[in-house]
């Protein structure tokens, strides 16, 4: 759902920045003399020597007593979009992951102890320096999103494939899940070069 909220959202405003700089260019080019077309009466650009807001626009209803009460309350709606759009983009970490029981009940596991284990096994691995991970999507398919902090002398596609062949399959295992995606990032630590004497 929010993955289509976003593709709407964003393409409303490129299609919104588009018109608007196309007007902009269609004005500031002069094309519309140029190429010996009309554009409508309405249509705010009309050369090179026009400004986008002139000064009859700007002071129109400066005066009225409506218009600061709107804008304020436009600006206040546009604020709380944005800040929920942009709470909204935080996947949120599962507090629990239900378990099948094989008895008919599902039993919850708190989803930090899983993350916990995960990264305890996952920093015993040959090169991993540090991990961390996150738990997100539903409690009955979770997602595992997973960091791993890598020596330099690591393998990467080794340490990759020991993480995917045997922690994540163990916490799969014991959590009694069909199937456990993950999504996994992996950084190299920084050190300074060795100086010979």
């Amino acid at each position: 759902m929010l993955t289509k909220v976003n593709r709407v959202l964003l393409g409303l405003l490129g299609l919104g920045l588009l018109a608007l700089g196309g007007g902009v260019l269609l004005g500031g080019l002069d094309l519309q003399r140029h190429w010996d077309f009309g554009v409508p009466g309405w249509w705010p650009f009309r050369g090179p020597d026009d400004v986008v807001l002139g000064a009859e626009g700007r002071t129109r209803w400066r005066d009225d007593g409506w218009w600061w009460p709107v804008v304020i309350a436009a600006l206040a709606v546009l604020l709380i979009l944005l800040l929920w759009w942009l709470f909204a983009q935080r996947r949120h970490r599962l507090d629990q992951v239900l378990v099948d029981s094989e008895d008919g009940t599902a039993a919850r596991l708190n989803g930090r102890t899983l993350e916990d284990v995960i990264e305890e096994e996952a920093q015993a691995l040959d090169g991993v320096s540090r991990a961390h991970v996150r738990l997100t999507g539903r409690r009955t398919a979770p997602t595992a999103r997973v960091r791993l902090l890598l020596e330099p002398h690591a393998d990467p596609a080794r340490t990759l494939g020991r993480l995917s062949r045997e922690t994540l399959a163990h916490a799969r295992d014991s959590a009694g899940l069909d199937r456990l995606p993950a999504k996994v990032r992996l950084r190299k630590v920084r050190h300074r070069a060795e100086r010979a004497a």
